[in-house]
């Protein structure tokens, strides 16, 4: 095999994917200086991650060593050890030295002097120092680990790197044969090289080149929702049809009625003979009709048919091979297990497996996580594994199938497993849980730990881990698709992760149900059964609602007071929807069942959709209504938080609380919450405000923002507790800033709580204020 070839290709897609991820970070590392800066620090530390960790498998140890650098600088800034200002400064300029390092990949690999200035200048700012960049042996050809060639040589590639970065291949060939090229996002396959013994046949690569086309990748996203328009606007001819049938139904009977009366009534000679002649027409219009429309219907179906067989290609067009980056892996995971000194044996399983081409980068960024965690916390080293009887060389295997609609990716290896106790114990040193709320924890929720950002087991930063940076971004990138994650381990024995998501975005599957007058869908994937509750069927579980299904204790909630609509159950036998996300279930009660069937799946346009929570995208149905699609792993943590008590708390006293915000949206939304618990609300602006307020009115509860100008929440608390007559007050802290250190400067500025603003629920806020009052 000519590995000089497929390494040439994946180097070519690590220049297509960096450059994109370049711009980002600068966008990101411009942002710290603003009102975004949390947020921006987080997006920066994920994508500087997940460079760092693909340099290192490609051997371009430049740039891996300054994105390692890099890291240093940003954790140092979110730490206030580095001015942000200068953090923003270095940062840009080792933006500028990594742009080049991917114009010349020579130089990514050896290093070069204005690389060792730039980590040199990264070292200084951060305070950490990076090891020195020894020397790069390129691997021989024969040291490269064996990959299987693809099925397809795919066309020739694009005469610049523009137009190879503006377009994307797609093989006008039957569907087992054709294996479109990815866009940048979403790179290419090399052509399959040529055996060594094997002369190249030129005839045979003509043949496939004149079966093959380049087609811009916009134009194959295009393709896809004019046929799901398509197919929308054909079922709509089908309704229009069965409304033509019925129409010419009534005309028929109508003419009965007719006839009927004309034979009753006695008329002149003359005019029966119109009657008779009347009839004959009657007849004739009705077989005309008849005919019109059974050939009409007959077209239709065959139409929706041929649309439905269209739409079906084109999703089939935009899936690629697994393997586009699964090619990568064998010898990432190689040179990630030597610096480590470990024996890793990688087993790939069904890597032809197609995934939508708007999924691969995403796919690729989880699994590059997820393999760098197996080698680094899973398997052991040599000498442990022999103590533990193992064989020397540790084993990852990576499964792929297809079941349903649903693509299910396992990453499995046979090390240590996951130490609960010692999950737990990290959590509370990190103070993400108290003490007592650990010991609570179940073993699975123990497990789940691994996907609160921040969390990691490692107390040092090393060039692999330590960052708490890695599960929450595959978490949070599989559900992004729809899916979700689910984690297995036994200490000891080993640990597999499994990745459920769509195969295809294009069209979806999903069970339409109605809520009032508005339908709603969910993605059939995640529907596991659809019931009617009873009344006897109704437990209680530690105080939560819940049904038995298949003979389990699944909770159970009204969807519609979920979403935030009004109403709720009005049925004693109400209609259920049972859902699936990992290994949660619930049972949403809905007003209603629609349909199964099919759909084109659009991104929500405009304002009142957009960003809206628990909302995937919109369908457009066949008599004209649109259809909301709801994001059932969102549904589910709201439901795993909120879950309705079957029995109501005892009527509470109504409060006086004080609202401190300077976003008057804010205020809006958090007194909307406020007083729905049954409390009355005022308002301040700022720190400054509220604490005069305090000084003249009586509060039983004060809920303040941070980030407020005069004074801010932190300012504000700490001058509370300071000042002895309204020092018993409690103060429950309500900010956007979720990290823990945040958390921590809340608790010590005297905060009663705090809480975050994107998980505020009514539940939650309950809990709180009932726990302090």
């Amino acid at each position: 095999m000519d590995t000089e070839a497929l390494k040439k290709s994946l180097l070519k897609k690590f220049q297509e994917v960096t450059a994109d991820r370049l711009q980002k970070i600068q966008l990101g590392v411009i942002d710290l200086e603003k009102e975004t800066a949390e947020q921006a620090a987080d997006d920066v530390a994920r994508e500087l991650h997940t460079m760092k960790g693909e340099a290192r498998m490609l051997g371009l140890a430049a740039i891996g060593q300054l994105a390692h650098a890099a890291e240093d600088v940003l954790r140092a800034e979110r730490e206030g050890k580095t001015a942000t200002e200068t953090a923003t400064d270095v940062m840009l300029r080792a933006c500028d030295v990594l742009s080049d390092l991917l114009e010349d990949l020579d130089a990514a690999h050896t290093g070069t002097s204005a690389t060792e200035e730039m980590v040199k200048a990264l070292s200084e700012v951060s305070g950490h120092p990076v090891p020195a960049l020894g020397p790069v042996r390129k691997p021989a050809a024969s040291a490269a680990p064996p990959v299987a060639p693809p099925k397809v040589v795919a066309p020739p590639p694009a005469a610049t790197p523009a137009v190879a970065a503006a377009s994307s291949a797609v093989a006008a060939m039957p569907p087992a044969q054709a294996a479109p090229v990815a866009p940048p996002s979403a790179p290419a396959p090399s052509p399959a090289p040529a055996k060594e013994d094997e002369a190249p046949n030129p005839a045979k690569a003509s043949s496939i080149a004149d079966r093959s086309i380049r087609v811009n990748v916009e134009v194959l996203d295009s393709l896809g929702l004019l046929a799901g328009d398509l197919l929308v606007e054909s079922a709509r001819g089908r309704l229009r049809s069965t409304e033509t049938a019925q129409l010419f139904e009534r005309f028929s009977r109508l003419g009965d009625r007719f006839l009927r009366i004309s034979e009753d009534v006695e008329v002149p000679d003359a005019v029966r003979t119109e009657l008779e002649r009347a009839e004959a027409d009657l007849h004739m219009l009705r077989d005309d009709a008849f005919r019109f429309v059974r050939r009409n219907g007959d077209g239709i179906n065959t139409l929706h048919g041929n649309l439905a067989q269209l739409a079906d290609h084109v999703a089939e067009a935009r899936l690629v091979p697994l393997s586009t980056v699964f090619d990568a892996f064998p010898r990432a995971v190689r040179d990630i297990a030597k610096t480590q000194n470990k024996e890793v044996d990688l087993i790939i399983e069904n890597a032809d497996i197609g995934v939508d081409r708007s999924m691969l980068a995403d796919v690729r960024d989880a699994l590059v996580h997820l393999l760098r965690n197996a080698v680094d916390h899973g398997l052991e080293s040599p000498d442990f594994r022999q103590q533990m009887g193992k064989p020397d060389t540790g084993r990852i295997r990576i499964r792929v199938r297809v079941d349903g609609d649903m693509l299910h990716i396992e990453v499995e290896d046979d090390g240590r497993g996951m130490d609960t106790d010692r999950l737990k114990q990290v959590a509370v040193n990190k103070r993400l849980l108290s003490p007592v709320q650990a010991a609570a924890l179940s073993e699975r929720e123990a497990i789940e730990l691994i996907f609160r950002p921040g969390f990691s087991t490692r107390e040092t930063v090393s060039e692999l881990s330590g960052r708490g940076v890695g599960m929450d971004v595959v978490k949070r990138k599989v559900e992004t698709l729809g899916g979700s994650v689910g984690v297995t381990s036994r200490q000891g024995r080993g640990t597999t992760v499994t990745l459920r998501l769509p195969q295809s975005l294009a069209l979806m599957k999903v069970l339409l149900v109605r809520l009032g007058d508005d339908v709603y869908g969910m993605p059939a994937a995640d529907v596991v059964a659809v019931m009617r509750i009873k009344p006897d069927d109704r437990m209680e579980v530690f105080g939560t609602l819940a049904v038995r299904h298949r003979g389990k204790p699944t909770a159970l909630v009204a969807l519609g007071p979920l979403l935030g609509l009004n109403g709720g159950n009005r049925f004693d036998k109400p209609p259920a929807v049972v859902v699936r996300h990992g290994d949660d279930y619930a049972a949403l009660v809905v007003d209603g069942f629609v349909d199964e069937r099919e759909v084109a799946v659009k991104p929500c346009g405009g304002e009142f959709l957009k960003g809206a929570p628990f909302i995937a995208g919109t369908a457009a149905l066949e008599d004209g209504r649109i259809a909301v699609l709801l994001h059932v792993p969102d549904i589910m943590t709201e439901v795993r938080r909120m879950a309705r008590p079957v029995t109501q708390a005892p009527a509470s006293r109504r409060l006086r609380v004080l609202l401190v915000d300077d976003s008057p949206i804010a205020r809006a939304t958090e007194g909307a919450l406020v007083k729905a618990l049954g409390h009355s609300v005022e308002e301040a602006q700022d720190g400054e405000e509220a604490y005069a307020k305090v000084q003249t009115n009586t509060y039983d509860l004060i809920l303040t923002d941070v980030q407020m100008p005069k004074l801010d929440g932190f300012s504000l608390t700490r001058r509370l507790k300071g000042t002895p007559a309204v020092a018993r007050i409690p103060v429950i802290i309500l900010s956007s800033l979720a990290s823990p250190e945040d958390k921590r400067r809340g608790l010590d500025a005297g905060a009663d709580a705090y809480l975050v603003k994107g998980e505020l629920g009514v539940e939650s806020l309950a809990q709180s204020i009932d726990r302090l009052t």
